[in-house]
């Protein structure tokens, strides 16, 4: 279905460099980029212009309008959201969403990947002794930061600040009009190696969840729709709320067909019964 075919890759941050390689290799396509492609009218994460729709419509929206620049009718895009986790509250972490668009096929396959693995992080300085520390931290020079005069509708606004010499003229820049600067990891890809290595991951997903196939119509992305619980106690036998199932299901045939979920165990422990331990 996709050997041999051109696939865009909707990117103007270097996102190429960890998806090409594996799509080449796994689905046997051939990789380009669109020249002069601007995707900031979608949203900056530097905060000038606000992204207005959810992560996956955006990756949709991004993903055509590449495939239309490039005349193509198989193209790729990735969308990603930073702040806290959804259950671990304190903790930061990247959300990200590839998109695969197949015309021909009619087709239209998303995965997702929720990572711990973020540096993302943001702070208000006055000095260049805390600059340092937050620097540090967030890993740069390696990763990038951007400074700001402030955090909404910034004014003054430096990104691509590659050396601690550049930083520190950044900020002093800033502070000759004001007392603080507003500091933030630059969450660009090509200026963020570990957020590459999140979309590399979200990769590999997407291209197993690809070559999952509808048993009845042999459509690529037959997926997980939900999770079937009733995994029973150990003690009592009893049902539990415990994950003993997933539930596949075809998005072109609608088929769908349960499954054991790898590596799962027969029994729940009886503290997460509701009869043993309610």
């Amino acid at each position: 279905m996709f050997s041999g075919r051109k696939l865009v890759i909707a990117t103007m941050h270097a996102k190429e460099q960890v998806i090409a390689p594996i799509l080449e290799k796994e689905l046997g396509v051939i990789c380009n980029v669109p020249s002069n492609f601007n995707t900031d009218y979608l949203g900056t994460f530097s905060g000038e212009i606000e992204r207005k729709n959810d992560p996956i419509r955006t990756a949709i929206e991004k993903c055509r309008a590449a495939m239309a620049l490039s005349n193509c009718d198989l193209g790729i895009a990735s969308e990603g959201s930073f702040g806290n986790h959804p259950t671990l509250f304190f903790a930061s972490a990247d959300d990200e969403f590839l998109v695969l668009i197949d015309l021909k096929n009619k087709l239209e396959i998303v995965e997702r990947n929720l990572s711990l693995k973020t540096n993302f992080a943001s702070e208000e300085i006055t000095n260049i002794t805390d600059l340092k520390l937050f620097a540090t931290k967030v890993q740069f020079p390696s990763h990038g930061i951007i400074l700001k005069d402030r955090e909404q509708k910034p004014t003054k606004i430096y990104k691509n600040i590659r050396n601690w010499v550049d930083l520190e003229n950044a900020f002093l820049e800033i502070t000759t009009s004001q007392e603080q600067v507003y500091a933030e990891t630059d969450m660009r890809a090509l200026r963020n190696p570990t957020r590459m290595d999140v979309i590399k991951e979200a990769t590999f997903k997407l291209v197993e969840k690809i070559k999952s196939t509808c048993p009845q119509c042999q459509n690529p992305g037959f997926e997980v729709v939900e999770i079937i619980r009733g995994l029973p106690c150990e003690n009592c036998e009893k049902p539990t709320r415990g994950a003993k199932m997933h539930l596949y299901k075809c998005k072109k045939c609608t088929f769908a067909a349960e499954k054991e979920i790898p590596n799962i165990k027969n029994y729940e422990d009886p503290m997460y019964c509701d009869f043993c331990n309610p």
